[in-house]
Order: C-alpha cells, then structure tokens, then sequence
C-alpha cells in the first residue's frame, strides 16, 4: 500500500460547508495531512445538517445529538482542531499551523480573513511556499464579487438548472450540489498545478475559484453552442441534444438508457431491431436530430416486447453501449462498485464501523502493481485533534 502521492503534504483546511471540505478531502484521499481547523463549540456548519443524523449507536436519528450523514461525506481523511481564530490564542496556532503547511483551504466570504489579520499578503509572509485555495460563491471581484453562494442558487445563476428539466418550464436543480462539488474539485486541481510550479520556482501562490466558475468551467459543448453558435440550449429531459438517439427509452416493464454515438453503431443498433437505417429522415445523426420526437418513438416501438433486463442482454450482444437507472441502495450493493475502491471501510470514534463511498481515483506502477491508498480514517469528532496536533506544533 502506498501512502499516497501527497504524502507529507500538509493542508490546513479553514473551510466549511461543502466546496472547501471536498477539496480538503481530496488531498486527504491522495495522502496529504489535513488539519481541519473548527469553530470551538459547533465545528462545521455541516455537523448540524439533518437529517439524517446517526446517534452513537448507529441508527438513524432526527436529533442534532448524532452525528451528521452530510458531515461524513465530505470530511475523512482528516484531523480536527478547534480554534477561535478572534483570540490571541487560536491566531498565534493557526500562524504556527501555517508556517508549517503546504496548503490553506479556505472558503470564507471576501474580507473575513482580511479581518481576522490574514490576509492574503499576511499569508505569504508567514510562509511563502505556501499556496492558497480561495474558493468563493460568486468570485472575489467583478460586479457582484463577495456575493454569498450557495449550490442551488450558483446552479440556476450560472445556468445549470436552465438545461436540467423536463422542458424549458421544468428548470430542475442537479441531485447533488453539484456548484459546491465542482469548485472543490476545480481548487484542488488548481492547488495541484501550483505545488507543481512551486517546485520551479520555490514560491506558493493563491489559487481562486467559485461555485459560479465550477459550474461555467462545465458548461461543454452548451457552452460553445451559445458563444459560437449563438444557440441556447434549453432542458429537454433525457434525450441528448446534438445526438439521437441518445437517452432514456421506456420498454415493456420500465426503461432502459442507450447511447447511439456513432452512425456505424446506428446500423449495427437498426440491424439488431428490424429497422432500416437508411430510411428517409433517419440516414444521418443530424436528420434524426432534427426528427428526435419521431426516433424517440420509433425506438420505444422496437423496446416494448422486451423487459429491461432481456432488453439490456440484447444490446450488450449488439455491441449498444446501454445501461439502467440505479437508485444509490443499487449502486452501492453493486460488485462493481466495491471493485473500483468506490466503498471505504472505517472506524468512527462514536459510530464505530462505518462505510463511506470512496475517493475516485486509482494509482499504478509501471509494473502494473496498485499503490492506490487503501487505509482511510473516518471524519473526525470535533477538536479530537487538538492534543496531538499541538504537540506536532511543538516538536517540528
């Protein structure tokens, strides 16, 4: 086993909510040190989101005595200290923390750190190999910098939720906070390339991103079918917009999904059910775009004889990459899941064994051997840290 590409990285992790913890937990799954550092009494916002809660003995609870099914999803891999950053005190120790860290993680509202004497300046004199994840809603500056964000309201701000729906009048939010997620991983991403080009140049620097960012960083081929084309893309449920057919079809028990990404897999898929590819309207992607309504029926008319399941059986024989919708209870009893490292097992100082889903990435050597990391530690109880983190403080 492998400790991990960023082992010996040291990140002190400022943040809370969602944006700023994923991406401390994300160097925490490549085998950085992070030190999350507390507001004394509460902790993270996130330890009072439920429910769900789960209580000591691992049930599932409505009461904020338990522990927070948010907060764990956000935050293994990790140490906690809790600090009163507007004392003497907790500024001498984050100042010790700093001098001796590779990374700050922070998402505060623009000015906060400036107030508490930690200002971005301040930071790079502390330590000047020091490189700065600054993560914000709306961006530090421009028209609207500062501006509060939160992930539903950066989804529909920056355009997401435009293009997520049953029909233009159905704007739906993405299941996940998906604004929060993308610009954690857009900062880590960042704060990698930095670390990078610290190591040319011996110097840290600040990295910024916003959930409005994360979410335009991601706009794809919506993006440039606005600027280039001068085309908005509107929420058209779960067909694709420039591919057909492309999305979810119904059958004779349930649905199934397709994904017809080449005219060469459109003969092969006609050939499969009985149709002619070559008939008028359907001989080419665009023509069966522009016709979306008429392939959408045409392919639910091939669909209903089969039950998802002989319907999958055949398409796989075909060689039509398709697949079903799982709900999570599904994904997470599923072989292969557990086989890609997507489930991690660990030990919570009040819940004791837990499963938690897992870091996303895996790691090889040229011989082929896995250094992936596979020990992980569970998201820690508030200030469990403090002890041993203030002796690290006084011994390095």
């Amino acid at each position: 086993m492998s400790a991990g590409p960023l082992s010996g990285t040291v990140v002190v992790d400022l943040s809370r909510a969602l944006a700023g913890p994923h991406a401390g937990q994300m160097f925490g799954d490549l085998g950085a040190r992070v030190i999350k550092v507390e507001a004394p009494g509460h902790g993270d916002d996130t330890r009072g989101w439920g429910p769900p809660f789960v209580n000591d003995a691992g049930r599932a609870s409505g009461s904020a005595d338990g522990v927070s099914t948010y907060f764990l999803s956000c935050n293994r891999n990790k140490e906690s200290i809790a600090l009163d950053l507007k004392s003497d005190t907790g500024s001498e120790v984050l100042t010790a923390l700093l001098e001796r860290a590779d990374v700050l993680v922070e998402n505060f509202r623009t000015g906060v750190l400036d107030r508490l004497g930690f200002s971005a300046e301040r930071l790079l004199e502390i330590n000047p190999r020091l490189v700065v994840l600054s993560i914000t809603g709306f961006g530090h500056d421009g028209p609207e910098g500062g501006r509060a964000g939160y992930d539903q309201i950066a989804q529909g701000e920056a355009g997401l939720m435009s293009l997520t729906g049953s029909s233009p009048e159905d704007p739906q939010r993405v299941g996940v906070p998906i604004a929060d997620l993308l610009a954690g991983m857009w900062g880590a991403y960042g704060v990698l390339a930095a670390l990078l080009e610290r190591e040319r140049t011996g110097r840290g620097q600040v990295v910024r991103t916003s959930l409005l960012a994360g979410v335009v960083g991601i706009h794809a081929f919506q993006g440039t079918r606005q600027t280039v084309a001068h085309e908005t893309g509107r929420a058209q449920g779960n067909h694709h917009p420039s591919i057909a057919p492309y999305g979810l079809f119904r059958c004779r028990d349930g649905a199934v999904q397709i994904a017809v990404g080449s005219e060469g897999l459109w003969r092969r898929f006609c050939d499969s059910f009985g149709l002619d590819a070559q008939a008028p309207g359907l001989a080419s992607n665009p023509e069966r775009v522009s016709r979306r309504d008429d392939v959408i029926a045409l392919v639910e008319e091939a669909f209903a004889p089969y039950d998802a399941e002989d319907l999958l059986a055949r398409l796989a024989q075909a060689g039509i990459p398709a697949g079903k919708v799982r709900t999570l209870d599904e994904v997470y009893a599923w072989d292969q899941v557990r086989s890609q490292g997507l489930l991690v097992d660990v030990d919570h100082d009040a819940l004791g064994p837990v499963t938690l889903p897992g870091p996303p990435l895996r790691f090889f050597d040229g011989d082929g051997a896995e250094t992936t990391r596979t020990e992980h530690t569970a998201p820690p109880v508030l200030d469990a840290d403090k002890a041993s983190v203030l002796a690290w403080l006084d011994q390095s």
